[in-house]
């Protein structure tokens, strides 16, 4: 008697064969592992972590706990030089800094270096040293007015000599702190690489004369904004407004060729040297919101010729020094500049974008 089937046999497995059936080697799982997605994952959050890190120890170092270390000063007036070094001297060790001391023959010489930024403060020794004025200058650096006018009452009752502190320029009323500039540069520094991200993005098919040309479009347009509303909008300060307004977009399109001149070495690493430059180093060592002398003195100087700090520097100077502008930081913002843009244009070919050629090795980000 035949028996009826439940249904159709299941096929018996056949142990694998061939190439396609051994196990994977090392280098094979590696191999694969770099072609997939999860290689430039991991990557990223390697990245990431770093930057974090890098992120708080860098702004932690440099501006957490403001030190004075050379603070250049200005002396003034009759004085009689054993007075002076004792009050000087005490000073210093209430400060726990070295004063660079620079010696005016008026009061009125002194107040031009004072505002020519040449010096913080100045000494006005008067009545062959039986009492000191000591002028501060909050414009020039409120963190720095703070400690000299902390340091001015314990010092005077150590010697003896009176003393009374006046800030000759201090800040606008609606920016107490002193950091609207700073903040608006931040502005300026990151929305201007940030659009030189989202070009590479969104409008990868221009060509570099185009890019650059969008680049002074966002720039110009962006750096307005800005200082409208910082000025007109919000009244934190009170803005010479074209060349606040010139500052910001020469910023911004600075900031935006860096990362172009990076994308076109680095590809969709460019934002590891750009965030590197600007932000993790720039922006802290700017001394826009502590004053160069509280900062380290590497860091101090170094920041004076990276773009957030020679912005800020040239902003400082329209807003609170008007007629003392200088030509260094328009030096340093055009040099970084014409670097970026002649790199990028002599290697042009390298950058991923523009049309009628295919990207290079990556991705434009």
């Amino acid at each position: 008697m035949s028996h009826l089937s439940d249904g159709p046999e299941p096929e018996k497995e056949h142990p694998p064969h061939g190439a396609h059936g051994r196990p994977l080697s090392g280098p094979e799982r590696w191999t694969g592992f770099k072609q997939s997605p999860f290689f430039p994952a991991t990557v990223l959050v390697l990245i990431l972590a770093a930057a974090a890190a890098l992120f708080a120890g860098s702004y932690t170092y440099s501006m957490a706990n403001p030190t004075p270390h050379h603070i250049p000063t200005g002396v003034t007036g009759e004085h009689d030089a054993a007075r002076r070094s004792a009050f000087v001297g005490a000073m210093e060790k209430a400060l726990d800094a070295q004063l660079d001391l620079k010696v005016y023959d008026s009061p009125r010489a002194a107040r031009d270096a004072l505002d020519a930024q040449k010096i913080y403060a100045v000494f006005d020794v008067r009545d062959n040293g039986a009492r000191v004025r000591l002028d501060v200058s909050g414009a020039s650096g409120v963190t720095v007015a703070q400690v000299f006018a902390e340091a001015a009452p314990p010092v005077s009752k150590a010697t003896g000599i009176p003393v009374t502190v006046k800030d000759v320029n201090p800040l606008q009323g609606g920016d107490p702190r002193g950091l609207t500039i700073f903040y608006i540069t931040l502005a300026a520094v990151i929305i201007g690489f940030v659009g030189a991200i989202q070009l590479s993005v969104h409008a990868r098919g221009l060509n570099p004369a185009e890019r650059i040309a969008f680049t002074i479009a966002y720039a110009l347009l962006g750096g307005f904004a800005v200082a409208a509303v910082a000025d007109w909008g919000l009244g934190a300060v009170d803005l010479p407004f074209v060349e606040s307004w010139l500052i910001l977009a020469l910023t911004m399109f600075t900031c935006g060729m860096v990362f172009t001149m990076f994308n076109t070495f680095f590809h969709r690493w460019a934002m590891i040297p750009t965030w590197g430059l600007l932000v993790l180093l720039g922006n802290p060592a700017s001394g826009g919101a502590v004053a160069p002398p509280l900062l380290p003195t590497f860091i101090g100087r170094l920041g004076q010729w990276l773009p957030p700090g020679a912005s800020y520097n040239a902003q400082h100077t329209a807003v609170y020094f008007q007629g003392n502008q200088h030509a260094f930081p328009f030096l340093v913002l055009a040099g970084w500049s014409l670097v970026s843009c002649a790199l990028f244009w002599f290697w042009r070919h390298r950058h991923p974008g523009g049309r009628g050629t295919g990207p290079l090795h990556a991705a434009p980000v």
